[in-house]
């Protein structure tokens, strides 16, 4: 079959010819329905080497959705043909943060040497995927895999992040979304779908404004000089309660800082790398500015059944294996609407 793999540091990736894999104990093979392109991708790609703890070649692909193919012995209780979303992070399966499902905070991480499925080890940007665990598999119901692969993190990372600021979101208060792509136009939804607040969405494309008004904003504002005035004008002053930033550049933390409420929280969720100088005066008293990352596998079922129940619902693009590469400049060029999901298999 061919894999989509990453196979020097700072160079683009290659379709490659590799076997199909075999489950062996424990294991599952999965026929991939869908595996979404994310952003972090290209920072994976154009990372030096030495910068993570990945051995090269692997197939890229961290969001992927699909059908179980084939078990391996000792497997039971998973049906073949079965749909499922694979979680993401990979961790030791055993510590304190595992047991409890949240893997991205695994105590032995550091030891693994891959954070997951497209991130150190095979991914899934090929026809079939072999998973290393069942407790790494979520049913899907009636999803189809080819659309619901992008809620493995591009909802599952603002979910994360919000779940964490939820007490602050009473009536009368607002979100700013900043960045309304992949994660973004997600977490335009989700804010809706799970609290009374208000969605005030930032981004440079008038396009992507008007996704977010689609998807539940209830105000846009360009981004660029004035951004934060105008965000401070619409919430009388105040500011926001909680800022979703899904770009995470200097200046969208900027605007975060300018943007966000006394006592209000800054959730960095975008990987663009940006600094904010966190000195006296820099965030109203009492804000904080965090960056969550990922979420659990509890809360992918959490997102699965939103999802499920028509709540939120992810934009996608479908592009065939052997245009995982255009799909790529897509996503740099930002022409994308919503999140770019490969179908290895149709």
């Amino acid at each position: 079959m061919q894999a989509y793999q990453l196979v020097a540091w700072q160079q683009a990736p290659e379709l490659r010819e590799v076997d199909v894999p075999e489950p062996g104990p424990g294991e599952v093979l999965i026929k991939v329905g869908g595996a979404g392109a994310c952003h972090s991708d290209l920072h994976v790609m154009e990372w030096p080497a030495g910068a993570l703890p990945y051995e090269l070649p692997f197939t890229l692909g961290h969001e992927n959705a699909g059908w179980i193919e084939a078990v391996g012995p000792g497997v039971t209780g998973w049906e073949i043909g079965s749909g499922v979303a694979v979680y993401g992070p990979w961790g030791c399966g055993r510590c304190r943060a595992c047991r409890t499902t949240l893997e991205t905070l695994c105590e032995h991480g550091r030891e693994i040497g891959a954070a997951g499925g497209g991130l150190g080890r095979d991914g899934g940007m090929a026809p079939y995927m072999l998973v290393p665990d069942t407790r790494l598999l979520v049913p899907l119901g009636d999803l189809d895999p080819r659309d619901a692969a992008p809620l493995s993190d591009a909802a599952l990372t603002p979910y994360h992040a919000l779940k964490l600021a939820l007490p602050k979101l009473v009536p009368g208060t607002s979100v700013l979304v900043v960045g309304v792509g992949g994660l973004g136009h997600m977490a335009v939804q989700l804010v809706r779908a799970m609290s009374p607040a208000d969605v005030i969405a930032v981004d440079v494309d008038p396009s992507k404004l008007m996704l977010a008004r689609e998807v539940g904003a209830s105000a846009t504002v360009a981004a660029g000089d004035g951004a934060a005035e105008e965000v401070r004008e619409l919430t009388a002053g105040r500011g926001v309660e909680l800022v979703l930033d899904c770009v995470g550049t200097d200046p969208t933390m900027a605007l975060d800082a300018a943007s966000v409420a006394n006592g209000g929280s800054v959730m960095v969720i975008g990987a663009a790398g940006g600094t904010l100088t966190l000195t006296f005066g820099t965030l109203p008293f009492d804000a904080s500015i965090t960056h969550p990352y990922w979420g659990s596998a509890i809360e992918l079922a959490e997102v699965l059944e939103l999802a499920r129940s028509g709540r939120i619902h992810a934009h996608v693009e479908h592009f065939p294996l052997e245009r995982v590469a255009e799909a790529y400049e897509r996503m740099r060029e930002g022409s994308l609407s919503g999140r770019a999901v490969i179908t290895p298999n149709g």
